[in-house]
Order: C-alpha cells, then sequence, then structure tokens
C-alpha cells in the first residue's frame, strides 16, 4: 500500500504519522506550497469556483486559461501554448497531430511512457535509438523514407537524471529533414535561463519544432502544455483526442496557480539559483561518501545499488532514520540497474541535506554498499 503524505509537500514532511525529509518530490522549486501560489488558488476558487465544468470547446474555457497560455508562450519564447490536463494528456495529444500512418518518429529507447503512448497512438512508424546514441540515430535516420519524420526526446531522463544531447539532435534534425519534439517535463523551471527550459539551456529554440512540458514538477500546480508554432497548436485545439475529449481541462484553481509560479520566475530566478545550490551541495557530500550516482546532470540523482531487493531494504531503513528517497526497480528501470532516486529542492535547507547525507553514509554501511 502507497505511504500517505498528512500535510503539504515540502522540504519535510509527515508521512505515514513520521516526519521525514522529502527526498522523493518532483517538487523542484519548492512551489506546491508557496504562499503566493496558495493565495493565487485560493482567489481562483473565490472567482471561478472549483471546477471547470466542461470540455474548454464548449463552457469551461476560462479567462485564467487563456492568461496561461499566453504568459506561458512568452516564458517559453514560442509562437502559442496549449494546455492540458497532464503531461501525459500534452504527449498523446500532441505527437498524432505532428506524424500519421506513413511517417515515421525517432525515439530515445530510455523516453517516458507518454512519449510511445503518443507514438502508438499516431500509428507513425517507430525507430528506437540507443540512448543518446548519436551514431544510432544517424544510422536509421539514413534509411530510405516516404514520411514525414520526427525525432522525440526527453530532454532531462527522470530516472537517470541525465540530458539528452539536444543540440547533436537538432542538427542530425536538420541534416536529415526531421523535425525535433522534445518533452522537457523535468527540465522546465529547472534547466535554462529563470528555468525556461533544456532548449533555452542548450540556445537551440530555432531548431526545435514543439515542446511538451509539465505544470505538475517545478512550477508547483497540475497539468501538462504544448508549446511551438501557432498553425500547430490551433491544431490541437481542435483536433487533438486528449484535449478534446477530456471532460473536463485544467481547473481554474491549477491554471492560476501555474501562472502565478511563472510570473514569479519571470520575476526572480532565486529559486532556480536555490535549487542548483542545494544540487551542488548535495552531490558534493554523496560524491564524498563513495555513492555511484550516475551520469546525472541535474537536480534528480539516482544512488545507484543494482539489487531490487536491497534497494527497497535501503528505502525503509532510510525512512527509519528520517529520510524518504523512493526505491526504484524494474520493470520502471532495467533489471539490476535499481536505485534509490533522489529529488533535489530548493525547498530543502541544508539542515535537510546534511540529515540526508548523514542517513545515506549510515544506511549505505549498514547495508554493504559502503
Amino acid at each position: 500500500m502507497f505511504k500517505t503524505i498528512r500535510g503539504p509537500q515540502g522540504g519535510e514532511i509527515n508521512l505515514d504519522g513520521r516526519d521525514v525529509v522529502n527526498m522523493a518530490s518532483n517538487n523542484y522549486l519548492g512551489f506546491a506550497n508557496d504562499p503566493a501560489l496558495v493565495k493565487a488558488a485560493k482567489d481562483a476558487i473565490d472567482e471561478y469556483g472549483v471546477s471547470a465544468g466542461a470540455a474548454r470547446h464548449i463552457i469551461g474555457n476560462f479567462l485564467v486559461h487563456n492568461e496561461l497560455e499566453k504568459k506561458l508562450a512568452e516564458f517559453k519564447e514560442v509562437e502559442d501554448t496549449c494546455v492540458f490536463s497532464s503531461g501525459l494528456t500534452a504527449n498523446t495529444g500532441a505527437i498524432p497531430m505532428i506524424v500519421g500512418k506513413g511517417d515515421e518518429v525517432f525515439s530515445d529507447e530510455l523516453n517516458h511512457a507518454s512519449i510511445i503512448d503518443g507514438i502508438r497512438l499516431s500509428r507513425a512508424a517507430v525507430r528506437v535509438y540507443r540512448h543518446k546514441d548519436m551514431a544510432d540515430l544517424e544510422r536509421l535516420l539514413q534509411e530510405p523514407a516516404e514520411g514525414e519524420r520526427l525525432i522525440v526526446t526527453d530532454a532531462v531522463f527522470s530516472m537517470d537524471g541525465d540530458l539528452a544531447p539536444i543540440p547533436e539532435i537538432v542538427a542530425l534534425g536538420k541534416k536529415y529533414d526531421a523535425r525535433v519534439m522534445i518533452d522537457d517535463a523535468h527540465g522546465d523551471g529547472v534547466m535554462g535561463r529563470s528555468g525556461r527550459g533544456t532548449v533555452d539551456h542548450f540556445g537551440v529554440r530555432d531548431g526545435v519544432y514543439v515542446e511538451t512540458g509539465s505544470l505538475s514538477k517545478a512550477f508547483g500546480s497540475s497539468g501538462g502544455f504544448v508549446a511551438g508554432p501557432k498553425e500547430l497548436i490551433d491544431k490541437i485545439r481542435v483536433q487533438s483526442r486528449s484535449f478534446i475529449f477530456t471532460a473536463t481541462p485544467m481547473q481554474p484553481v491549477f491554471a492560476a496557480a501555474a501562472l502565478k509560479a511563472i510570473e514569479m520566475l519571470m520575476e526572480d530566478d532565486a529559486p532556480v539559483r536555490k535549487l542548483w545550490d542545494n544540487r551542488e551541495y548535495f552531490m558534493g557530500k554523496m560524491s564524498t561518501l563513495g555513492y555511484d550516482l550516475g551520469h546525472t546532470e541535474t537536480p534528480v540523482v539516482p544512488v545507484m545499488v543494482g539489487d531490487e531487493a536491497l534497494a527497497k531494504e535501503m528505502s525503509e531503513m532510510l525512512y527509519n532514520e528520517g529520510i524518504f528517497a523512493q526505491a526504484i526497480v524494474y520493470p520502471t528501470v532495467a533489471k539490476g540497474k535499481a536505485r534509490l532516486r533522489v529529488m533535489i529542492s530548493a525547498a530543502h535547507t541544508k539542515k535537510d541535506l546534511d540529515k540526508a547525507v548523514a542517513a545515506f553514509a549510515k544506511v549505505g554501511k549498514e547495508a554493504g554498499v559502503l
């Protein structure tokens, strides 16, 4: 049975009645319980009520939805955006609008399940390339094709914390006439200027056709979005099945909270800087202990264990020490690649991080990992 959180997300939480340091949340910037977002949400409830009440193309489109999409497009520096009820529906809704039967999609082997589902729904042929292997991707792109081509990848891989080689992907897309799609669910609010994302981080906005992202991670709200050319976004609004047939869309309360988060980041990037300061502090301490932290380049820090039973045992041992870090095992990751996935947040204090490092030191020795 799932462990149950009592109270809001934060650097510390009450989990099943125990106060623990939270090392498992996607709440990268600490916005999930930020007073400004809470106030924006409360104000939205007073103004709009709780539910959207209908699909957006019927009578469920609120002023705050329009404001969010306009501000999000400004933040992402694209022509337009369309918000969805989740990141999953954004991917499953967008991909079939770009490719279809007779077309080809080139997909990293570690792409998120929502990308895989979107490709399946598109009925396009799929060519899977080895993780971040640009030689393998180019080999596949060299094969003859008649239809449209789309290269799609996660920007930040959520189980390993590594980055896709987006500049190289963009270059191959140009060379072989393939559009590029980036899912930046774990990069938005984290990477780039003021958290504008991984595409911004690499400075290749002009080479990326479309991005999808999440409003439920760094932005502290709920929902997903597609960001790209107006022609595509207009098509999505009238044809995308996961957009049209989601009976009730993103609730106005979530749109208001996400809008506030974006406005705050555009005014001050301090939360992003705090996140990265915490990440570097924690990485330095854990590396000194001798843990294998994989190939992470982001605030997603995999503490590699290998054995699945041991990873689960260590997670419980850490919980007993006042730290919660989720064990990730097969089939989420490959067999023999079990790990404790640590998620760093701007909400963590140095005291939180020191407590976590001390617990990892103790548990690692007791488990025979260190």
